[in-house]
């Protein structure tokens, strides 16, 4: 069984809805899994879990959320060699170009980034897509 964790920020509750239905995906899977706001993480998970899922929408001229998550997601950057990673999140506008930026710089980091990552529309957490996303990831 593949330990899993969940780590997300939302300032609106669209991605926490995602990180929610992505870890109930996780858990059908097969996966073990933890839940986790940015605030609790540490970067010590690096070494606790066989799968990685990070959540943040799109802020400003789509960026990563500036106070909270790029910190964290800084702390860890440099240890994602070979880790197995999905990222996802929402925006309201822009055309993804925060999702491709993020996912290149994962890349970058040595991780293996699973799909392309999964982003949609704010208003839209689209639970059942985000809890099939996890699924998949969890037999990634």
């Amino acid at each position: 069984m593949s330990k899993a964790v969940v780590v997300y920020w939302s300032g609106t509750g669209n991605t926490e809805a995602m990180a929610k239905a992505i870890e109930k995906g996780l858990k059908e899977g097969g996966a073990e899994v933890t839940l986790l706001e940015t605030a609790q993480a540490k970067a010590d998970i690096i070494d606790q879990y066989d799968l990685f899922a990070f959540g943040c929408p799109a802020m400003g001229n789509e960026v990563l959320e500036e106070e909270a998550f790029e910190p964290f997601f800084t702390s860890i950057e440099g240890k994602l060699a070979g880790k197995k990673v999905a990222l996802f999140g929402t925006y309201d506008w822009g055309d993804g170009q925060w999702m491709r930026d993020w996912q290149k710089r994962t890349a970058d980091a040595g991780a293996t980034v699973f799909e392309e990552g999964f982003s949609v529309q704010q208003e839209s957490s689209d639970e059942e897509a985000s809890a099939a996303f996890g699924k998949r990831f969890a037999a990634f």
